[in-house]
């Protein structure tokens, strides 16, 4: 069981890291937030990319697990976020 919990927490730290990595470049290029937030989305896709390296392995199976946490975090984070009202009430330029 502790393992289970071990692998589950793998895959979430994972799944922040790549949302958060994608999410600051996005504030930088449709909300013209300061270009220093490029280094912090840097980082966190580079220990996305680490964290991979430390899965139970590499077979189809736990890429479909790793799928199916990134989306439950990408929900939460919707949430967080007030949902689509980030990306669809943005100002348009």
């Amino acid at each position: 069981m502790t393992e289970l919990l071990r692998v589950c927490a793998l895959f979430a730290v994972t799944a922040l890291a790549e949302i958060a990595g994608c999410y600051l470049p996005w504030l930088v290029l449709k909300q013209g937030r300061s270009a220093w937030l490029l280094v912090p989305a840097a980082v966190s896709l580079a220990l996305f990319a680490w964290l991979l390296t430390l899965h139970p392995s590499a077979a189809a199976r736990t890429y479909a697990a790793y799928g199916g946490m990134y989306i439950a975090v990408a929900l939460a984070w919707l949430r967080v976020l007030a949902g689509m009202a980030v990306i669809a009430l943005q100002p348009r330029g």
